[in-house]
């Protein structure tokens, strides 16, 4: 009997003991899964920050690109500028020397002045000569306004230097003279 008591305590032992490491186990289990979904949402959320500092450097990238294109474009810009009145001078040179004692010098300047405005053109600069268009304030300087009926009002008559734009910049606008209708002007003066 005693022997069956013992077996009895050792069975009952063996069960509580099973029961607590199966409690013990579930606990395990409960604070594994808390765990691991802890883990999980810090993956997730490292996840999520090393995909926005991808993108916010992706935009930085861009943005620097951007700026070294426009830091590009006005140092070129900046560099035309300062061509333009050499264009002028060879404009001026080829203008005064008509005689033909100065036709080869002539003709020699003329290949200069072409392969300048060449040059020019393959940067991206457009000349701005706009005889006979209507008058564009963004484009044009109004240097004379001039009355009459033989072209319509706004109209540019004459061109005294030409204009240069580069990328939708305008360099120098054109300075110009403008026709006015007189019943226009006379307007404008009784007003």
């Amino acid at each position: 009997m005693e022997k069956e008591i013992n077996i009895r305590l050792n069975r009952e032992a063996d069960e509580n003991d099973t029961s607590d490491q199966m409690n013990s186990g579930i606990e395990d289990a409960g604070r594994n899964a808390a765990e691991t979904a802890k883990a999980l949402a810090e993956l997730e959320d490292l996840r999520q920050t090393m995909l926005r500092r991808q993108a916010d450097f992706e935009n930085y990238k861009k943005r620097i690109e951007r700026e070294r294109a426009e830091d590009s474009k006005r140092t070129t810009g900046r560099l035309i500028e300062s061509l333009i009145p050499i264009v002028d001078g060879f404009e001026h040179a080829l203008a005064a020397h008509r005689e033909s004692q100065y036709e080869s010098y002539r003709k020699g300047f003329e290949i200069i002045y072409k392969q300048l405005l060449e040059q020019l053109a393959k940067l991206g600069v457009e000349r701005v000569d706009p005889l006979g268009k209507q008058f564009d304030p963004h484009l044009h300087q109004a240097m004379e306004r001039v009355e009459t009926e033989e072209s319509p009002d706004g109209t540019i008559r004459q061109v005294f230097q030409p204009g240069y734009v580069f990328h939708g910049r305008v360099l120098r606008p054109a300075m110009v003279q403008v026709a006015v209708s007189r019943s226009t002007a006379s307007n404008r003066t009784v007003n």
